[in-house]
């Protein structure tokens, strides 16, 4: 690979703050870019689509826009340009449709609770504020990227009220919040989908206080994988500021699967899906 290639694939690497959506979208601007800018003939494109799709396994909106992309690529006489555009379009599109089935769903006055930093929960967040609804977020650090802290500030720039709370303060919280709203990084085939580590304890708090969980998550998150097979990334231990011993081993598994028992209910651009949830234990 080119520079200019290797560039783009570190960014997508090494990009721990982002959601999903706000990922795929970044690097589908950066591929336009780069074939603007390098021209690069198909099979040089076509190596560097394979390593982007492959480079963030638990994020599979990922894999699948590249994949989309790939195939528009393989039967569709157009320009890699033109279908990059197309591709960018209809994930913007099922943003869109997720966040307007969503908002009749969230009643006015509403204290809704999430957990990491979805840009589709943060693009209904600002629908919502435009629609002058009144509702406030309770968002946790989201530990240990903090990205819970970069939705804080977002949430603050649009002048939605927000408090800010440790990942260990869900169960503290949980019973002051009408509904949570999580994002999603992937639907896995055998009812379970992936989002950062500590939503499976959202989800445990919210079935244990009767407190509705709302997963949004469109169709370009949907996977053929089972939680038994998807590779759950992990990043480097340093980011732990762990102490130094022979005897220490710091893990930073970044993501983990949480079962549709869970959840109240999935809402995708395809429509709303209900599940029962678990009673309490």
């Amino acid at each position: 690979m080119d520079e200019p290639a290797k560039t783009l694939l570190s960014a997508l690497k090494n990009d721990h703050q982002s959601g999903a959506t706000a990922l795929a979208l970044e690097t589908l601007r950066q591929l336009e870019q780069y074939v603007i800018n390098s021209a690069p003939p198909l099979n040089r494109l076509a190596r560097l689509l394979e390593n982007v799709r492959l480079a963030r396994p638990s994020m599979v909106v990922i894999g699948n826009a590249i994949a989309r992309l790939e195939t528009s690529l393989a039967c569709c006489p157009e320009s890699p340009l033109t279908a990059i555009q197309r591709i960018q379009g209809q994930l913007r599109h099922a943003t869109s449709k997720v966040v307007e089935l969503t908002t009749p769903r969230v009643p006015e006055h509403a204290v809704i609770m999430t957990h990491s930093a979805s840009s589709v929960a943060m693009t209904l967040f600002q629908t919502l504020a435009r629609e002058n609804r009144r509702f406030s977020v309770i968002c946790t650090q989201s530990s240990p990227g903090f990205e819970g802290h970069d939705l804080a500030k977002a949430l603050n720039r649009a002048g939605i009220p927000v408090t800010l709370i440790s990942d260990a303060q869900m169960g503290l919280f949980i019973g002051k919040a009408d509904m949570v709203m999580t994002g999603c990084d992937c639907w896995l085939s055998d009812h379970h989908f992936i989002n950062k580590a500590g939503t499976r304890l959202l989800a445990l708090a919210a079935a244990d206080a009767d407190t509705p969980f709302w997963v949004l998550a469109d169709s370009f998150r949907d996977s053929p994988e089972t939680s038994q097979s998807i590779t759950l990334e992990e990043m480097p231990g340093a980011e732990l500021g762990a102490p130094e011993g022979q005897w220490i081993t710091p893990r930073n598994v970044y993501f983990e699967t949480i079962p549709e028992r869970l959840v109240t209910g999935r809402i995708s651009d395809r429509g709303v899906s209900l599940f029962p949830v678990a009673a309490p234990r």
